[in-house]
């Protein structure tokens, strides 16, 4: 009897209750999403506008961090190879093809050097392309001369002469005023055209820390030009850099930082630049604070010809005395248009929606509306007691029949539930899979990037090495070869005067004279003397000169039997100066226990390089932890000791120790990671024990083993195997 009163005309139809709700939902999330696009737009334009700024100038600090890190550390290698004597600063051709070959493995427009007295040699790439090589002397008219270059770096001919006085020029004056490494950004018009480059020098000295002049490499300023135009920024925005003096350094534009007035190049001030965003921006912080008061990152919005600008100036310096500003400007509009026109599709796209919607939700609710009548009858037909009812077929199968689509459903998200467990667990497996592939891979190209380093260095230094034990050996060879003629000569000129002096004793004035003023008494005694300490040390050179030839091994590429001692010696020979007392520490002493070894099959020059890492690794060790007073140092002076024997009759050992302050636990256990390194930046590179460790265990066979205990000092532990099975 209750279901006449549920079909009460005060009561609405099902099909409005579904649409009237269903579209007034659509209509005020359609209304909400178009209004929150329009006050979320601006919103998202300044973290969009913030994180490309940000962005833009983190990749140009790291280029300007890295590009402008080249020349200085340029510098300082060739300046170490000057006044250790490997680069002779005399030998201009010879400097010239050096820096030639330094030219092609750096992206560098100048490389450089002018001496004290005058003269001065360079290689030079003043078109961006051909390299050139640059040869003056001191005198000062048409002084310097520009020779093209063959692919060796060889002078072909004269391109042409312009006159040069390094005296005068602040390339030259300012490193050796500073005393140095310093930065001058310098412009001139030479013989082929405008040059502007950021050059870093610094000055040079002998061995005997004798100042020798200064040595400069040159960035072009156009290569930052083009860095900075080939940023995404830089297609619609604007970035330059400029000194804190207003001068302006490079720009993402077609302007160059520089005018040609007279045939005279004068840098452009930023304020004068033609360029409306770069004039705006610098005007507005002369009219504010200053360049100079600008410390940190500073962000803000300017109007510029209209439109608005967000602005980021970046403060930018280095160790060597650059101070730059980097300025970043974005135009608003850069955002906005494609935040205007995602706002105007939105809006369409929800208009269209809501339209959708309407019609779909009449639809919807016919096709609802209809089934559920049919079981709104059946329903009260069998409240009223008549249970054989059945209802007609409907085209929605879902409401024909709900229980067994329930049930169907459940037993297919049971089915699907054990089916994603087990393609978990199948994934999981590939992750694991796949994570060790990754991981065997990574070493391996650890593994291919330290041989790749230790065959360069160990080719470079095998080189070197060889040749330069080869260009010494000739001429010492010949001179300690004439010793002896020259010893007999002389001793037969010698006996001739005394015989003269015995049987002619009242000899002429004059000669009487001559003999008192060259003292021929002492002369007689002292020319066999001085004809023996130069044999002496001919022959010193000569063991020196066969100890590089030794230790270079550059002829040797297979395994072969070498005497390990003979290995030890070479190393120790060239590390000789390195024991020695030094103002700062006191002489290292050098205690070798060598028993009776046979000849190894080994890799020789490799080796050696072993032996050389070990030992320098003990003597930065020693000299790290001189730190000592006088007491302590007598009383336990600082050692190394090389101990040699054999392990079995297939094993031999070698064991270099140290008394120095060793090592904590957790360094003992990275000393064979590449790149793990204790130094100080710039000092160590990380490769060194890692390398020796690949060339015992993998090229040798054999073990290399670290034992270190803090303040009692650390013991490197080498065994190889006699004979080699397997060649790797």
């Amino acid at each position: 009897m209750k279901m006449p009163q549920l079909r009460s005309s005060k009561a609405l139809p099902l099909q409005i209750v579904l649409v009237v709700p269903f579209v007034l939902q659509i209509f005020g999330t359609v209304s909400l999403v178009g209004y929150l696009s329009l006050k979320n737009g601006q919103r998202a334009v300044n973290n969009l506008a913030e994180q490309v700024i940000d962005r833009t100038s983190n990749v140009v600090d790291e280029h300007l961090q890295s590009y402008l890190s080249i020349p200085q550390t340029l510098n300082q290698i060739n300046a170490d190879a000057i006044k250790r004597g490997i680069l002779d600063v005399r030998e201009q051709e010879a400097v010239g093809e050096y820096f030639w070959d330094q030219m092609q493995a750096y992206d560098l427009s100048y490389i450089g050097i002018g001496l004290t007295t005058g003269e001065g040699i360079g290689t030079a790439r003043y078109d961006g392309r051909t390299i050139t090589i640059d040869d003056w002397v001191a005198r000062q008219s048409n002084n310097t001369i520009n020779y093209a270059t063959d692919r060796q770096g060889r002078r072909t001919r004269v391109n042409y002469r312009w006159t040069w006085n390094s005296f005068s020029e602040a390339w030259y004056t300012e490193p050796i005023a500073a005393g140095k490494p310093i930065w001058k950004i310098y412009a001139a018009n030479l013989p082929n055209g405008p040059y502007i480059a950021a050059s870093a020098s610094r000055p040079i000295y002998d061995s005997q820390n004798r100042l020798l002049g200064m040595i400069a490499s040159d960035i072009h300023l156009l290569k930052l030009n083009d860095f900075l135009n080939r940023l995404e920024v830089s297609q619609s925005g604007q970035v330059f850099l400029m000194e804190r003096d207003g001068t302006l350094i490079a720009s993402s534009g077609t302007e160059r930082p520089f005018t040609l007035v007279n045939r005279k190049i004068h840098r452009l001030r930023a304020i004068d630049s033609s360029n409306p965003i770069i004039q705006t921006v610098v005007q507005h912080f002369q009219t504010s604070s200053g360049l100079q008061s600008i410390t940190q990152h500073t962000d803000f919005r300017l109007e510029i010809q209209g439109q608005q600008h967000f602005v980021s100036v970046v403060p930018w310096r280095d160790e060597y005395g650059l101070d730059w500003l980097l300025v970043i400007s974005v135009p608003e509009n850069t955002f906005m248009a494609q935040i205007d026109a995602n706002t105007h599709i939105t809006i369409a796209l929800c208009l269209g929606a809501l339209v959708l919607a309407l019609i779909m939700s009449v639809l919807t609710s016919r096709w609802i509306v209809q089934p559920i009548l049919h079981l709104s009858h059946a329903s009260e037909s069998v409240a009223d007691g008549n249970l054989e009812q059945t209802v007609e077929k409907s085209r929605i199968r879902e409401l024909d029949a709900l229980s067994n689509s329930f049930n169907h459903m459940a037993n297919q998200l049971y089915q699907s539930f054990a089916a994603l467990e087990q393609s978990k667990a199948e994934l999981e497996d590939r992750v694991e899979e796949r994570t060790a592939e990754l991981r065997n891979t990574l070493i391996k190209l650890q593994h291919t990037q330290i041989q790749m380093i230790q065959s360069e260095k160990m080719s470079s230094l095998g080189q070197l090495v060889a040749g330069v034990a080869h260009e010494i050996n000739n001429p010492v060879n010949f001179i300690h070869g004439n010793l002896d003629p020259v010893q007999e000569y002389t001793e037969d000129l010698l006996r001739l005067v005394q015989l003269y002096q015995q049987y002619y004793p009242n000899s002429a004035t004059e000669i009487q004279r001559t003999v008192e003023e060259i003292d021929l008494e002492f002369l007689q005694q002292d020319l066999p003397k001085i004809l023996n300490s130069m044999k002496l040390g001919t022959g010193r050179i000569r063991q020196i000169v066969l100890s590089l030839r030794n230790f270079s091994r550059m002829d040797e590429s297979e395994f072969k039997a070498v005497d390990i001692h003979e290995g030890i010696d070479s190393t120790l020979l060239i590390l000789q100066h390195r024991f020695k007392a030094k103002s700062e520490h006191s002489r290292i002493e050098l205690i070798k226990n060598y028993g009776s070894l046979p000849l190894v099959e080994c890799f020789a020059g490799q080796l050696n390089q072993v032996f050389m890492n070990v030992l320098v690794n003990a003597l930065d060790a020693l000299e790290e932890s001189i730190q000592r007073t006088h007491e302590e140092v007598k009383s336990q002076p600082s050692q190394i000791t090389i101990r040699t024997s054999v392990l079995s009759e297939e094993w031999v050992e070698v064991a270099i120790a140290d008394n120095g302050s060793g090592m904590p636990e957790a360094v003992r256990q990275r000393i064979f990671d590449p790149f793990f390194t204790t130094k100080p930046f710039g000092k160590g590179t990380g490769m060194g024990m890692s390398i020796s460790y690949q060339i015992v265990t993998e090229k040798h066979g054999g073990k290399l083993e670290c034992y270190s205990t803090p303040g009692q000092g650390t013991e490197f532990v080498i065994q190889i195997p006699l004979q080699q099975k397997v060649l790797i």
